[in-house]
């Protein structure tokens, strides 16, 4: 299946601006006149309230917390540290930012093995002493339904580690190169690119190359994937950053950011709503400082529960 009724998230103890990804991460801001005790309690706010919406439309939710130190002001974002597979295999992924790297959590697997059949644990993080990186569901889009998996190219996506990933889980891989609106290399896959059952949002005017451009459509075409075509004005708000979920009864969800839903125009909504409904969730400091969104919060549970 493309999506899964079932994730986790972490909620922050020690959310802030994160000066070590800042440099390849456009989307963070800081907020000047808000003090850290702050914005420490407007993205506990934000990070509960998302969670009560989403267990409210029948999606499991796990919540795990920070440890408070070291500090981790990322540490909400968990999907760019491992992805959980329903052949039991669980994948930890290499992280370009040192501060990042602290976010991989042992003690988290442990727990998610007292529900979930866990057979492998593939540990790719020793690619960081060579420079490369892949950064999870942020670096890698799958295609769960067809088999693909796609990589926007990056510092913190490495092509030939992306490609040998790819084939150890049986996906065909497809690379390109995308660019914001003032011409920088977009961070991670997902502000660009969301994938549905049976839809895709994409940002296909970042991909600057013509050639690799019709690669992406030729891809989407093949799969009978409806492309729902996004601007760079409403990547900049994460319209791009969106995640497929089921409930628990089998309804399609998609969830994304206040900030991303207001970005759609009406007939993308229109589109997108044929698919699933469509889920907005307000975390605007998260947002703006963590430079992440709604899909970055969500690491997706494929694992197969234990019997």
């Amino acid at each position: 299946m493309q999506s899964t009724n079932t994730v986790f998230l972490v909620r922050p103890a020690r959310f802030g601006f994160n000066p070590e990804t800042a440099a390849s991460n456009y989307f963070q801001q800081a907020i000047a006149d808000l003090d850290a005790a702050t914005v420490q309690a407007c993205a506990f706010a934000e990070f509960d309230a998302m969670v009560a919406s989403l267990r409210a439309k029948g999606v499991t939710v796990l919540v795990f917390d920070d440890i408070p130190e070291p500090a981790k002001p990322d540490a909400v974002f968990p999907n760019n540290w491992l992805t959980l597979h329903p052949d039991g295999r669980v994948l930890l992924y290499p992280m370009c930012a040192p501060n990042r790297r602290l976010e991989r959590r042992p003690d988290i697997l442990e727990v998610l093995r007292k529900q979930f059949s866990i057979k492998e644990v593939v540990d790719l993080s020793e690619y960081e002493q060579e420079g490369r990186f892949l950064e999870g569901t942020g670096s890698i889009l799958f295609d769960h339904e067809h088999r693909v998996a796609y990589a926007c190219l990056s510092p913190r996506t490495d092509a030939s580690l992306f490609a040998e990933v790819a084939n150890q889980l049986g996906y065909r891989p497809v690379t390109f190169r995308a660019h914001d609106a003032h011409g920088l290399e977009i961070y991670h896959t997902n502000v660009m690119l969301s994938i549905g059952s049976g839809f895709a949002v994409v940002c296909l005017e970042s991909i600057v190359n013509a050639a690799e451009r019709a690669a992406v459509v030729a891809s989407f075409s093949l799969t009978g994937h409806e492309i729902v075509a996004i601007s760079l004005a409403q990547i900049a708000h994460f319209a791009g950053n969106m995640l497929a979920l089921q409930s628990t009864e089998g309804t399609s969800l998609l969830a994304m950011s206040q900030s991303a839903f207001d970005a759609l125009t009406p007939a993308q909504r229109t589109t997108l709503s044929r698919y699933c409904e469509l889920l907005p969730l307000p975390i605007p400091t998260i947002e703006t400082i963590g430079g992440g969104s709604v899909r970055c919060m969500l690491a997706e549970v494929f694992l197969p529960a234990t019997r």
